[in-house]
C-alpha cells in the first residue's frame, strides 16, 4: 500500500514558518506536523545539533507508530476478504430478487388496470341505478299526491276532517320534497287545503262560541296538519282566556254581592284562589294540545297570556279586599294615632288590634298565594329547554313587573304598617298588664313580649318579601331598645328597693322577690333575644337566598346583638346595687379578722383547728343575707351574685393580710382558712371560685416556706403549671409579712 497517505496523518498542526523566522531554532519540535512540505522546511531551517537530535527521535517515534497502524489495518484482511465474499454472493442472491420484484410488478399494473375498468362499471351501474331509484320516486310521488287529492275530496264530502289534513299535510311534505312537478295537482291540493281551513276555522268559532269544549278541541287538532299552527294557538288561548274570564267574573260580582249585604266575613282568599287555580289548570290540562301546536313556546305563550287575566282580574280582587277592610283609612289612623307611654299607665287609642290580626292574616293569606302561583308559573317556564331566547324575558317581566305584581306591593305596604301597629299595641300591653306568675322566676312581660315577636318575625318572613322582613325586624328593635328597655329598668329604679331587703317581716320576702325578678327578667331577655336571633337567622336563610338580602338581614340582627350587651350591661348594673346592699351586713365579720392574730403558736394553732376564729362566721353571715335569695333567682343571676359577692370578700381578705404578721403555723392557718372559703363557696355556686381565691392562696404558699429561698422553686421556670397572681414586688411584701424571715434576704432574691 503506499505510504504517502499514512505518512500525511496529522498528530499536531503546526502553523507555516518562514524560513528566514528568526524564531525557526525555537520552535518546539513536538508541533512539527510531519509528511507536509512544512515539515520538510522546517527541517532544513534547523542549525542546532540538539534540536535536530530530538526531531530524529521524535520521528522514529512517529515511525513506529505507523508500523504499528499498519499491522492493525493489515491484521483485519482476513476478515475484510472474508466479508467482501458473502457480498458477493449476497449480490447473486439480490439479482434474483430483483427479478421476482420486477414479475410481481407487472402483476399489480395489471390488476390495478382490471380493478380500474371493474370500478368504473360498477359507478355506472350505481349511476343508472340511482337515477332508476329517482324516477321512480317521482312515479310514487305522482301516484301519491293523486291519492292525496281524491283523498282529501272524499275526506270533506264526508265530513272527515281528521283525514282530509292528513292527506293534506302527507301531500305539502311530497311536493316540498318535488317542487319542480305536479304543478296541477298543487293548485287542486291548495284549492281542497283552503276549503279545509274555511271549515276548520268556521267550525272552531262556533264553538269557541257555544263554549263546546270536545268540538274546539277536535277542530283545534287540525291547524298542525294544515300548517296554521300560530294562528290556533292563538285562537285556542283566546278561548281559554274567555272562560277563565268568565268563570273570575262570576267569582268576582259573587264577591261584590256578599260585600253589599253587609257581611263582615267576604272570602276574597277563595276568590283569589279559584282565579289562580283555574289558570294552573288551564296549562296543566292543555299542555299536550299546546306542545302540539308550537311545541314548548306553545306553552311560554299560553302562560304570558293567561298572566294578562291574572293581572286584569287578580289586581280587582285585591284592590276590593283594600276597599272592603278600609286599609287606606286604617293606615291613616294609624299612622295618626299618638304614642302613649304605656309604662305610665295610659291607654292606646286607635284601631282594636284584635280586629288588626284578622286582617294581618287575610293579607298574609293573599301575599302567599300570590307568592305561590308565581313561584310555580317562574319554575315551570324555567323548566322548559328549548323555548325561543326572545319569549323568556317577556314572561319574567309579566310576572315580577305586571299589575297584579304592583298591587300586590300596595297591600304589602299595608300588612308592614298593620303588623308594626299590631306588635307594638301588643307588646305595651304586655307591659301594661306584667304581673307575677306563680312558679316562674319573671314576670308575664317577659314571655308575652317575645312570643308578639316571634309571631310577627314569623309572619313577616312568610311574606317571602325582604322589604316587610326588615321593616318588622327595625320595628321590633326598636321596641325591645326603647319601651322594654324602659319597663325592665323601672323597677330598678324604685328608690330605697335594696334598703327593704333587711327592714323585718313580710315585706322583706316580697321586696326580695320583686328585685329578683326584675334581675330575672334582664337575664332571660338576654337569652329570648339571642334565640330570637338565631330562629330568624336560620329561616331568613332558607328564604332569602340571594347574597344581598342576607346582608341586609345581617345588619338588622347584628342590632339585636348589640341589645342583648345592652340588657347585660343592664343586669350587671342591677347585679351591683343588689351587692351593694348585701355586702355592708357582710363587712363587719370581715373587720373582725384585722383582730385575729396570725403569730401562732403550736398551742394556738391546734386551738384555732377546734374553734375555728372567723371562717365560720363569715360564711354564716354569707348565707344569712345572700342564700335566701338561691331560690327566687335563675341559676345564672345567683352564680353571678355570689360571685360579686366573693369578689368583695377576697379583695377585703387580701388588704387584711397584707397589714398582718405571720409565723410559720399562721402561713398554714391562713391555707386551712382560704381552702375552708373555697370548699364552701364551690357548694353554693355551679361555676368556679378557686381562681378568685389564687392570690389568698399563693399567698398562704409563700408563707409556709421554710427558708426565702425556697420561693425561687416554684418561681419562673420552675412554676410548673401554676400561673402567678402576684407580681415580684407583691411577693417580696409577702415574705417580709413573716416574722422569721430577714429583709437583707428577701431584698437579695432576684425574681
Amino acid at each position: 500500500m503506499p505510504s504517502t497517505p499514512i505518512r500525511s496523518m496529522t498528530i499536531t498542526r503546526q502553523p507555516e514558518i518562514e524560513p528566514d523566522d528568526p524564531a525557526v531554532d525555537t520552535v518546539d519540535s513536538s508541533t512539527v506536523k510531519f509528511g507536509t512540505p512544512e515539515a520538510l522546511e522546517y527541517v532544513r531551517s534547523l542549525t542546532d545539533v540538539g534540536a535536530m537530535t530530538r526531531l530524529l527521535h521524535e520521528c522514529i517515534a512517529y515511525q513506529r507508530s505507523l508500523d504499528s497502524d499498519l499491522d492493525a489495518l493489515l491484521s483485519q484482511r482476513t476478515e475484510l476478504d472474508r466479508n467482501l465474499v458473502d457480498l458477493q454472493k449476497s449480490a447473486e442472491i439480490l439479482d434474483i430478487v430483483k427479478a421476482d420484484a420486477d414479475h410481481m410488478l407487472g402483476n399489480v399494473r395489471s390488476t390495478c388496470d382490471l380493478a380500474d375498468q371493474v370500478s368504473g362499471k360498477v359507478r355506472e351501474l350505481d349511476l343508472a341505478q340511482s337515477r332508476v331509484n329517482v324516477t321512480l320516486s317521482r312515479i310514487d310521488a305522482i301516484v301519491e299526491r293523486g291519492n292525496c287529492i281524491e283523498g282529501v275530496k272524499t275526506a270533506l264530502e264526508s265530513e272527515d276532517y281528521e283525514s282530509a289534513a292528513k292527506f293534506v299535510q302527507r301531500f305539502l311534505q311530497i311536493d316540498s320534497q318535488y317542487k319542480d312537478s305536479g304543478s296541477d295537482q298543487r293548485e287542486q291540493l291548495l284549492e281542497s287545503k283552503k276549503e279545509l281551513e274555511g271549515i276548520a276555522k268556521k267550525k272552531l268559532l262556533a264553538a269557541i262560541d257555544q263554549r263546546d269544549h270536545p268540538t274546539i278541541l277536535r277542530f283545534v287538532r287540525l291547524y298542525s296538519p294544515l300548517g296554521m299552527e300560530e294562528e290556533g294557538l292563538q285562537l285556542y288561548v283566546g278561548y281559554l282566556k274567555k272562560v277563565i274570564a268568565m268563570r273570575g267574573r262570576m267569582e268576582y260580582e259573587n264577591v261584590v254581592e256578599l260585600m253589599e249585604q253587609g257581611l263582615d266575613q267576604v272570602n276574597f282568599v277563595g276568590c283569589l284562589t279559584n282565579l289562580f287555580k283555574d289558570i294552573v289548570m288551564a296549562i296543566e290540562e292543555n299542555d299536550e294540545i299546546l306542545r302540539g301546536l308550537c311545541g314548548e313556546d306553545g306553552v311560554v305563550y299560553a302562560i304570558c297570556e293567561l298572566q294578562e287575566e291574572c293581572d286584569s282580574r287578580g289586581s280587582l280582587i285585591l284592590k276590593k279586599y283594600m276597599e272592603f277592610r278600609k286599609l287606606a283609612r286604617l293606615a291613616s289612623d294609624i299612622n295618626n294615632s299618638p304614642n302613649l307611654n304605656l309604662l305610665a299607665g295610659g291607654a292606646s287609642e286607635g284601631p282594636d288590634p284584635r280586629e288588626v290580626e284578622l286582617y294581618v292574616e287575610e293579607i298574609l293569606s293573599l301575599m302567599q298565594l300570590g307568592e305561590d302561583y308565581t313561584e310555580f308559573m317562574v319554575s315551570k317556564i324555567k323548566s322548559l329547554t328549548s323555548v325561543d331566547a326572545e319569549l323568556l324575558p317577556r314572561a319574567t317581566k309579566a310576572f315580577r313587573n305586571g299589575s297584579f305584581s304592583k298591587v300586590i306591593q300596595d297591600v304589602t305596604g299595608f300588612y308592614v304598617i298593620l303588623e308594626g301597629f299590631f306588635m307594638v299595641e301588643n307588646v305595651r300591653k304586655a307591659i301594661r298588664i306584667d304581673e307575677h306568675v306563680p312558679d316562674s322566676l319573671t314576670t308575664s312581660m317577659v314571655d308575652d313580649v317575645f312570643y308578639v315577636l316571634q309571631s310577627c318575625l314569623r309572619r313577616a318572613i312568610s311574606t317571602s318579601n325582604i322589604s316587610s322582613v326588615i321593616a318588622v325586624l327595625s320595628n321590633a328593635g326598636s321596641l325591645l331598645a326603647n319601651d322594654y328597655h324602659e319597663a325592665l329598668q323601672q323597677k330598678i329604679r324604685e328608690p330605697n328597693l335594696g334598703a327593704r331587703l333587711f327592714l323585718g317581716g313580710i315585706g322583706v320576702e316580697n321586696t326580695g322577690t320583686e328585685i329578683a325578678t326584675a334581675l330575672n327578667n334582664m337575664d332571660v331577655s338576654c337569652e329570648y333575644i339571642l334565640k330570637l336571633k338565631h330562629e330568624i337567622e336560620e329561616q331568613c336563610t332558607e328564604v332569602f337566598p340571594a347574597p344581598a338580602d342576607r346582608e341586609r338581614i345581617k345588619s338588622c340582627l347584628s342590632e339585636l346583638g348589640e341589645l342583648s350587651n345592652t340588657f347585660k350591661q343592664l343586669l350587671n348594673s342591677g347585679m351591683e346595687q343588689l351587692v351593694a346592699t348585701v355586702t355592708p351586713r357582710i363587712r363587719p365579720v370581715l373587720d373582725t379578722v384585722a383582730t385575729i392574730s396570725y403569730e401562732l403558736t403550736e398551742t394556738e394553732y391546734a386551738e384555732n383547728e377546734v374553734n375555728d376564729p372567723w371562717v365560720q362566721r363569715l360564711l354564716h353571715s354569707v348565707e344569712t343575707n345572700a342564700a335566701w335569695l338561691q331560690p327566687l333567682m335563675t341559676s345564672n343571676n345567683y352564680d353571678s351574685f355570689l360571685h360579686l359577692i366573693i369578689d368583695f370578700i377576697v379583695k377585703r381578705l387580701e388588704v387584711i393580710m397584707m397589714q398582718k404578721r405571720f409565723s410559720q403555723l399562721g402561713g398554714l392557718q391562713l391555707d386551712r382558712d382560704t381552702r375552708a372559703l373555697v370548699s364552701h363557696f364551690s357548694g353554693m355556686t355551679q361555676r368556679t371560685v378557686r381562681d378568685k381565691f389564687a392570690r389568698l392562696t399563693q399567698m398562704a404558699t409563700i408563707l409556709n416556706l421554710e427558708k426565702v429561698s425556697e420561693i425561687l422553686d416554684f418561681w419562673g421556670e420552675n412554676s410548673g403549671p401554676m400561673t402567678w397572681r402576684l407580681t415580684p414586688a407583691e411577693v417580696r411584701r409577702v415574705l417580709g409579712l413573716r416574722v422569721e424571715f430577714k429583709p437583707e434576704s428577701i431584698a437579695a432574691l432576684k425574681l
